[in-house]
Order: structure tokens, then sequence, then C-alpha cells
């Protein structure tokens, strides 16, 4: 199901953006130095922000989720031309990546507050380009709610 994508990207985004803090106080404290014009290091590690991000996107579109799958698209297209940007140090494709990036934050956006409203109102609020057409009509009952199964994870029942 999703769970296991989006376990996924947070972890792997979330290891990437810690990473990049270290990365930007190193820098900023003198400990390195930037390298300039190009970042080669900074454009492989975009490389595999890429390829897992695209694999997500490719699993989200078998889950029947295109809100989520547009997320995810734009995301792993602006990882790419991130990539292009920093290993040939071109400031246009760096202007690229960051237009790119734009747009699929405004998409995590949209989809994040369709998810939350669904959740919050056990229907739905916003579509999100289900699969099944009734699960994007506004009004409609949530098909399966945004929720874990078996309620806590890690929690044992009957203990």
């Amino acid at each position: 199901p999703i769970y296991a994508v989006a376990t996924a990207m947070h972890g792997m985004w979330g290891s990437f953006w810690v990473a990049f803090g270290i990365l930007n106080l190193l820098i900023s404290t003198h400990v390195i130095v930037e390298p300039k014009p190009k970042f080669a290091e900074l454009g492989f590690w975009f490389i595999a922000l890429g390829a897992i991000t695209a694999m997500g996107t490719l699993a989200v579109l078998l889950e029947g989720n295109f809100g989520v799958f547009l997320v995810l698209g734009t995301l792993a297209a602006g990882s790419a031309c991130a990539a292009v940007a920093f290993i040939i140090g071109s400031s246009n494709w760096t202007e690229v990546a960051g237009y790119v990036f734009v747009i699929s934050a405004c998409l995590a956006f949209y989809v994040a507050s369709a998810m939350m409203l669904a959740s919050a109102a056990g229907r739905v609020i916003l579509p999100l380009g289900k699969r099944a057409p009734h699960a994007n009509v506004p009004g409609q009952p949530v098909p399966s709610p945004i929720e874990l199964a078996w309620a806590e994870p890690g929690v044992k029942h009957g203990q």
C-alpha cells in the first residue's frame, strides 16, 4: 500500500535534508569549501534521490493514486534537473530544477491538504485523482480510511 511508499520517500528525503543541513553548516563555518562552479558530489546525491523517487512514482501509479503520482513525478524530475545542474555547473539547469521543485511543493500542499481533510471529515473534500471514480467525488465517504489497519504500529493486540 501507499504506506510503504510514504515510509521510503519520507525516510530517504528526510535523511537527505539532514545531510544537506550538515553540509551547509560545514560550508558556512568554513570547515570545508564549497566547490564552484561544479559540485558533482551533490549532483550524485540527486541522481540517487531521483532514481528512488522515480520508483516510488511508479509504485504509486500502480496503486492508482494520481495526486501522489504527480507529486513524486515532479520531485523525481526536479532531482534529475538538479543532478545535471550540479554535475555540469549550470545556473540555467539550477533555475529549471528550482521551478520544478516549486511545482512539486505546490502539488504536495494540495495532496497533503486533501488527505488531511478527508481523514478529518471522513469524506472526500478535495479529489486526489484516485483510480475509482467515486473516490474523487466531494462529499462521498472515503473509500479506504487513511489510517493503519491494525491501529498503532508496533503494538501487539492483547498485551
